[in-house]
């Protein structure tokens, strides 16, 4: 073996071996299982979800699902950097970690509330809400079993296993509930119930299990101290929500330009590019409560990333004629240069993990990087209406890689011009 080669190897093993080491790996595998388990559990569900409750009452769950998510984007508020970022750098002083918790759930209630009645106010005025507005209740029951789950503080103390082990059982326990409960049509009001119920007992017992294992004692918090709390968010908040004006927003514009084969062509790309996108967002999240404490070896982890997203873009390019060949009928092969443009935006979304998310955020240069993805997001938002129209799905791709690469390049460009490596 080369001698360079067998030195590499040899740090990595040593690494490897010691508790910063072994405390990554864990984390990454935790999270990577859990990756897993959410694609398999919904598997297990779906054909029989399908047979009995039928295609218009699974087309009813996917919208109310749909609605929901973006209350919930409000609800968590960016807290699941901010908070983790803040848990990392206190994690081995309880009294500042009770503190931390109790503010960001205190905080989560009361933004909560306000999603709450912003569902109900659009229910009454938008008619597609009000059709469906006991399903909608329903399925906002997701919000607080998500906000009694803190999966933001085990990041910060880097015990991932604790989340992991919590979700499977909430989603075992729903897994199995669906096939005794739902037993014909009229029964698809109980699915939401049934997943939110599996969140909200997760929940108790994270909160039970926090509580007991590192001493941490909640507690009313001041409101001026919960607004802060949330106005310090704000700018990893509108990091998060802005960039689906070109992605969630430029979906629709495809279906109403092109209709339902656009999209079906494009969805059929996104889902290989999401797995990707799902492994290296495991990393990012497994390194960020790292980087809290140890920036100084960003570089480290900045060069192996992106030379393994390389590596996974070229991969990408070369097997997607074999992935929708295997995967889906002839009717779907337009899908293939589709999947290696995105496989080019994957590689950028990388990039912008690495220097904004891990980097820049560790830096307390939130605002900068909101502006940065702002800017970003608006001239893609605005190039996607006429590229769009004219170019159908591959206009909608062209105006996703200009995005993340935009915001990728920006921070790329304000790390390596202010600091030294």
């Amino acid at each position: 073996m080369h001698p360079a080669l067998r030195s590499k190897l040899k740090r990595f093993n040593q690494a490897r071996k010691g508790k910063a080491g072994r405390t990554l790996l864990s984390n990454f595998a935790s999270l990577t299982v859990l990756q897993v388990a959410g694609y398999v559990f919904p598997l297990i569900t779906l054909p029989y979800l399908a047979r009995v409750i039928g295609v218009e009452n699974f087309g009813r769950i996917a919208f109310a699902s749909s609605v929901i998510v973006w209350f919930q984007t409000f609800v968590d508020w960016g807290f699941n950097y901010s908070a983790t970022r803040e848990v990392a750098r206190h994690s081995e002083d309880p009294d500042t970690l009770s503190r931390i918790l109790s503010t960001v759930l205190q905080a989560k209630l009361l933004l909560m509330l306000v999603a709450f009645a912003l569902l109900l106010a659009l229910s009454a005025v938008i008619p597609a809400f009000a059709d469906a507005r006991l399903l909608l209740v329903f399925t906002f029951l997701l919000v607080p079993g998500h906000i009694l789950f803190p999966d933001w503080f085990f990041q910060g103390v880097q015990r991932m296993k604790y989340l992991t082990v919590l979700n499977l059982l909430a989603k075992a326990l729903f897994t199995l509930l669906v096939f005794v409960v739902v037993r014909q049509r009229a029964d698809y009001l109980y699915q939401p119930l049934l997943t939110s119920a599996g969140y909200l007992a997760a929940g108790l017992v994270a909160l039970y299990v926090i509580v007991w294992r590192w001493h941490i004692k909640l507690r009313p918090q001041p409101w001026p101290t919960v607004i802060r709390t949330i106005r310090s968010s704000t700018d990893i908040f509108i990091n998060q929500i802005v960039p689906n004006l070109y992605c969630s927003l430029g979906m629709v514009l495809l279906g109403s330009f092109h209709g339902a084969v656009a999209n079906g062509i494009l969805d059929a790309a996104w889902r290989f590019y999401s797995i990707v996108q799902n492994i290296f967002l495991n990393v990012s999240r497994t390194f960020f409560p790292f980087f809290a404490t140890n920036l100084s070896k960003h570089h480290v982890y900045a060069k192996y990333t992106l030379l393994m997203a390389g590596v996974a873009c070229l991969l990408l390019i070369f097997c997607a004629p074999l992935l929708i060949h295997l995967f889906f009928t002839p009717e779907f092969y337009d899908a293939i240069p589709i999947l290696r443009l995105l496989s080019i935006a994957s590689f950028f979304q990388v990039v912008q993990n690495v220097y904004g998310v891990n980097f820049m955020l560790q830096c307390g240069l939130d605002h900068q990087l909101r502006r940065f993805t702002v800017n970003a997001s608006l001239i893609s938002f605005v190039l996607s209406l006429p590229l769009i129209y004219f170019y159908s799905y591959y206009g909608f791709v062209l105006t996703f890689i200009i995005g993340r690469a935009l915001t990728g390049g920006m921070a790329y460009h304000f790390v390596r011009s202010h600091t030294t490596f």
